[in-house]
């Protein structure tokens, strides 16, 4: 049987990588970033963007590379977004209703991730396309290992290496100096697409959306260096005579730039220098700026701005809980993207090389990511005792999987309820009731005395009550209907009787805890 990959098309796997093997593709080894961001303006930004929807993505993804390299800001979002996807567990599922033997591939592929070393770094690199649209990795070759064929491993790839078809602006390939440019291998890369929005290929990373508020950041960050630079400083005038020379301005000028810094200099005899009042102004316009700048980027990034920063004003508990369940809504998008790119790139290859029940491309194993929240054990708790004991019938895995507590195994040991005394002090305890329970059956006590005769001055009250509330509930069919009848038959029940019967209990009571009080015990 020949191998073919997700699309079922026959491949020849490469045990190299393909930037290696391919003279045309050596080319890419050497390029080196221009550094777009070195006197960005509004002009050049768009530029690049529409380069990369042309298919050449090169100034887009060095101007993303840049972007994240010189703004903190957007660095320490981005990495929150990035890093949280790599705490959340991961399981591979077997294609529904596995068979033995797909159920054993499904541990088998379990088994190869978690021995991977690079496969966290293959999480974290695939989330590169979050801000540039796109993240490719390369394997670096495969090799037989006690029989399975696996992959040596992973290294990310720049992003400029690569360019789209121009015929189809989805697909990807390497730029080796062709128009059309060439095609990836198969079983060779893992292409991650993050969508951030709909759109091609080009047009669907925040590099898009965050380069504008980069943009007018830099502004106000230079636009503020410059302010501070002469704040409080005086405003130096100099004059020179008529009939100067240029040499003369020339020595005036430096004397009037540096003086301000020196606290000194030196001009010829004939010329002065004036100090007018000092520069004065606010830092505020600027820092509103920049405020607002940082506040879109964790928007576009993060979906809220209290996961990042707190303006004092705004920022309560309540809604910064709101701003956190969004950014986990983003997180969950994240995570459910990687899966299905994981599955297609590098389960499949593994599967389609190692499988003993692979036969065709409709029954493949999956990873996936557990996204569900823990739920609280006690709010959870009372609501199933309560509606278990009204006879719904809940799966206990449902349970298990709202508390994320695995099934136990027939080999594990589980937890049992236990009291806190040893079996000696249990079977003297035991034995202790017993003694006691017989004392109490030989000799009743005031309380079982009183308790007694309540119960038969009651009975005579509560009996005919008794027989129509039992009568009406057997006949009753809603529980509206229950209500009324009650309301109907009030009347026939002595209020005064059963007043005063409960008043002589509460009073007996009373006296006899007075007694017991007395007496000691």
């Amino acid at each position: 049987m020949s191998i073919v990959d997700i699309h079922g098309s026959p491949i020849r796997l490469e045990r190299e990588p393909q930037t290696e093997n391919d003279s045309m593709l050596g080319l890419l080894r050497r390029h080196y970033s221009e550094h777009p961001t070195v006197g960005l303006t509004p002009g050049k930004a768009a530029a690049a963007l529409l380069e990369a929807e042309l298919g050449n993505m090169i100034s887009q993804c060095e101007l993303a590379e840049d972007m994240e390299e010189k703004d903190a800001h957007l660095q320490s979002e981005l990495g929150k977004r990035r890093r949280s996807l790599l705490s959340v567990p991961w399981t591979i599922k077997p294609p529904r209703n596995p068979s033995a033997e797909e159920q054993r591939d499904a541990d088998l592929l379990t088994e190869l991730l978690e021995d991977f070393t690079w496969f966290e770094d293959c999480i974290f690199d695939a989330t590169d396309a979050i801000l540039k649209g796109f993240s490719a990795q390369e394997f670096t070759g495969w090799e037989q290992v006690e029989g399975l064929m696996l992959p040596k491993g992973l290294e990310w790839r720049d992003p400029a290496w690569f360019q789209t078809h121009p015929d189809d602006r989805n697909q990807l390939r390497l730029r080796d100096g062709t128009y059309e440019g060439a095609v990836l291998n198969p079983f060779g890369w893992v292409v991650h697409n993050a969508k951030s929005k709909s759109g091609y290929l080009a047009r669907t990373g925040l590099i898009r959306t965050l380069v504008w508020p980069f943009l007018f950041k830099n502004y106000s960050v230079r636009d503020l260096a410059e302010f501070l630079e002469i704040y409080g400083l005086p405003v130096r005038l100099g004059k020179y005579p008529e009939g100067a020379t240029d040499k003369e301005k020339t020595t005036l000028l430096n004397a009037v730039l540096s003086i301000g810094h020196n606290a000194g200099g030196i001009i010829p005899r004939g010329m002065e220098i004036e100090f007018q009042n000092a520069a004065s102004g606010q830092a505020d316009p600027f820092v509103v700026m920049m405020d607002w700048c940082e506040r879109s980027m964790s928007k576009a990034i993060l979906g809220g701005t209290l996961t990042s920063q707190a303006d004092g004003k705004s920022s309560t508990n309540a809604l910064g809980n709101v701003h956190n369940e969004v950014r986990m809504e983003v997180r969950d998008s994240d995570l459910h993207q990687l899966a299905a790119t994981l599955t297609r790139d590098l389960i499949y290859p593994l599967y389609a090389l190692n499988g003993k029940s692979f036969q065709s491309t409709r029954r493949l194993p999956r990873i996936e990511f557990d996204t569900t929240e823990p739920e609280d054990m006690r709010d959870l708790a009372y609501p199933l005792r309560s509606l278990v004991s009204m006879g719904m019938k809940i799966p206990a895995y449902w349970v298990q999987e709202k508390l994320q507590i695995p099934k136990a195994k027939d080999t594990d040991e589980v937890l049992k309820i236990v009291d806190g005394q040893n079996n000696q002090n249990e079977a003297m305890l035991k034995a202790r009731v017993k003694g006691i329970a017989a004392l109490s059956a030989a000799q009743p006590d005031n309380t079982d005395l009183q308790i007694l005769q309540l119960s038969k001055q009651a009975s005579t009250v509560l009996s005919g009550m008794t027989k129509q509330v039992q009568q009406l509930v057997m006949n009753a069919t809603s529980l509206d209907e229950i209500r009324d009848g009650l309301l109907e038959i009030e009347p026939d029940i002595s209020p005064d009787e059963l007043g005063e019967l409960l008043a002589q209990a509460i009073t007996a009571s009373e006296l006899l805890g007075m007694l017991e009080v007395q007496e000691g015990r």
